[in-house]
């Protein structure tokens, strides 16, 4: 106490030397940090060099004042600041910090810098929070102010909005409250965390209204719906399908950030969405609204232009079931990874799965892959050893890929307006037959990549790399390569039948492509876009209570009108005392009154028309 008196007691004068060692001193606080460290007893060097500082200062410790030690610590704490890596660094080397930001910000590292140590480091399916911002990435590429505008001093003036990382929530947003989800963790396996998500009983109810709305085929009524319940997560996903159907984009994204807002709002504490150690299970029906929305959010993001966050939402997908992969983003990871330029991401994950996923038997992999090896060789930053063995592993992996996928070539030249040469034209490993000859099943997943990712295949060096590997496939199948007889043989035992989740993907990517070439089990029964094909083998909570069924026993003259008037019921509410018979009567009368009042609507409904007459009986002859 003493000590703080004597301090406010200093005049302004004996403050001046304090501030002037501080603003003066060229290695950025040095004399204060060694005075610190020799009390402590740990004396090291400064960045700068300059050793007899410290003696200077060990010599006169008497220098400043005891009294001012708590500015001090005060000033220490402002002054010291942590950058990403975990560094502490001091105020005045502002451009030390701005350079270090400038190196971790970018995008084209090599991987034997220090970002792409820091990212190697990490699990593979690491999501990093600022990336699933895609107001970050449109910032990179058109600059803040013309991303924000005016948009800073409203979001001040905003109150009671929660802070989340899917999604940033919209005053034009209904206030939310409590919707009866809640999430809860079931348990813990080798240190992975296994969640799922549980509906209330009043969720519950609203659930059962929201089906009986879908089973009346109006969107109408999914309107109502969410009027009364603004953050129902399948009426929100249903109605997003419709607004998108009708051309109102705006809306049908709009609808998806909100469920997915509510779906966060309702997390466990624990639940991680960075860690990729957090399991959820498809099979539940309570979870299968998560994985729906984060899709056709990523979906979106992508036709926005923000292929970044896409790829960040889909390895997210990805975390929470790899094993089974109930959506098969791994039909589009690839193409994002292409796409955001992440080509490191993409020859790590083929590099590390390839051994128990054996992703070079998807064409998708088998063609991406060596795309990806060839724009690292022709980054110019990198080393020259590294840009060979790009090329030396792009050249190998495109060979094996067009030996295994032959049909793959002609449909992708097709689609980039390239006219090949007449030998590859005319030669019947690449050729029509090569389409006609593969399994339904191959033929879905082959049209899904074409149609998906030949944009990427346009670029001329593109096409100059390819040419001369698709003349050597042609020498190899001359000369009866065994790879070309190995992979002729894959393809007729393999490829048989589709799994489920490939077929769930190509309904919900809608490449029209791939959705011709559906089997007809799939495509003869509905698909609901709150749950398309949902899995044989659901783990169901609760189930939906039986709606009162129509008496069988109907005439045919009361089936004809309720052909005509859907809610005409002859015989009424059935009754559960069949013994009394003076109930049975009335329900006859009533039923006959019925009748006789539809028949009147019926009749006075018909407008006979009269037939157009013969103003001019010569006429002119000519016809309608």
């Amino acid at each position: 106490i003493p000590a703080e008196e004597s301090e406010d007691e200093l005049p302004a004068g004996e403050e001046r030397p304090d501030t002037r060692l501080s603003e003066g001193d060229t290695a950025g606080g040095t004399q204060e940090g060694s005075k610190d460290r020799s009390k402590e007893g740990a004396v090291t060097e400064e960045t700068d060099g300059d050793g007899h500082r410290e003696g200077q200062e060990a010599e006169q410790p008497d220098r400043a004042p005891a009294s001012s030690n708590k500015p001090r610590k005060k000033k220490k704490k402002r002054k010291t600041k942590k950058n990403s890596a975990g560094e502490t660094v001091e105020d005045n080397d502002l451009e030390d910090i701005d350079s270090l930001l400038e190196r971790i910000e970018d995008p084209g590292l090599t991987p034997q810098s220090q970002g792409g140590i820091i990212a190697d480091s990490r699990p593979l399916l690491y999501v990093e929070h600022r990336n699933l911002n895609p107001e970050n990435e449109l910032k990179r590429y058109f600059g803040a102010r013309a991303v924000l505008g005016d948009q800073r001093p409203r979001q001040r003036q905003r109150q009671y909005v929660r802070s989340m990382w899917l999604t940033a929530p919209k005053n034009t947003w209904p206030r939310y409250s409590k919707t009866g989800i809640t999430m809860q963790l079931l348990d813990t396996r080798r240190g992975v965390q296994h969640f799922t998500f549980e509906h209330h009983r009043e969720y519950q109810q609203v659930q059962f209204k929201f089906l009986d709305a879908v089973e009346s085929m109006d969107p109408n009524n999914i309107v109502l719906l969410l009027q009364m319940n603004p953050y129902h997560v399948d009426s929100l996903l249903q109605l997003s399908d419709v607004c998108r159907m009708q051309e109102d984009q705006e809306m049908a994204r709009d609808l998806i950030e909100r469920a997915l807002y509510s779906l966060e709002c309702a997390f466990h504490p624990v639940f991680s969405l960075t860690s990729g150690a957090c399991r959820l299970d498809y099979r539940r029906p309570e979870n299968r609204a998560f994985f729906l929305a984060l899709f056709k959010h990523l979906m979106f993001l992508e036709k926005r232009g923000c292929p970044r966050t896409a790829l960040e939402f889909c390895k997210l997908i990805l975390s929470l079931d790899p094993e089974n992969d109930p959506l098969c983003v791994l039909l589009l990871i690839d193409f994002l990874s292409l796409r955001a330029r992440e080509y490191t991401f993409l020859t790590r994950l083929f590099q590390e799965w390839e051994s128990h996923r054996n992703l070079s038997q998807l064409p998708n992999f088998a063609f991406s892959v060596p795309l990806a090896y060839f724009f690292l060789s022709q980054q110019e930053e990198r080393p020259e050893l590294e840009r060979s063995q790009a090329r030396e592993r792009a050249a190998r992996l495109i060979q094996l890929a067009l030996i295994m996928f032959p049909s793959v070539l002609m449909p992708l030249l097709d689609h980039c307006s390239v006219q090949p040469d007449a030998r590859v034209t005319s030669h019947p490993f690449f050729g029509l037959n090569a389409q006609i000859s593969q399994s339904p099943a191959l033929n879905q997943l082959t049209s899904l990549y074409v149609g998906r990712t030949h944009a990427l295949w346009k670029d001329p060096a593109v096409m100059a790399w390819l040419e001369p590997h698709v003349h050597e496939v042609l020498r190899m199948v001359e000369a009866g390569d065994a790879l070309v007889q190995e992979a002729e043989h894959k393809r007729k035992i393999r490829y048989q039948s589709a799994p489920r989740n490939i077929y769930r993907h190509i309904i919900l990517s809608e490449m029209k492509e791939a959705t011709a070439a559906l089997p007809l089990e799939v495509t003869s029964q509905p698909v609901m876009g709150f749950d398309p094909l949902p899995p044989l083998d659901s783990i169901v909570s609760y189930t939906r209570p039986e709606r009162t069924s129509r008496p069988s026993n109907e005439s045919t003259l009361s089936l004809f009108f309720r052909s005509l008037l859907p809610n005409f019921n002859l015989q009424g509410d059935v009754r559960h005392d069949g013994d009394d018979e003076a109930g049975a009567a009335q329900d006859l009368n009533q039923g006959v009154n019925r009748l006789m009042a539809a028949m009147r609507d019926m009749l006075a409904n018909i407008q006979f028309q009269e037939p157009p007459r013969d103003d001019n009986p010569e006429g002119d002859g000519d016809w309608d």
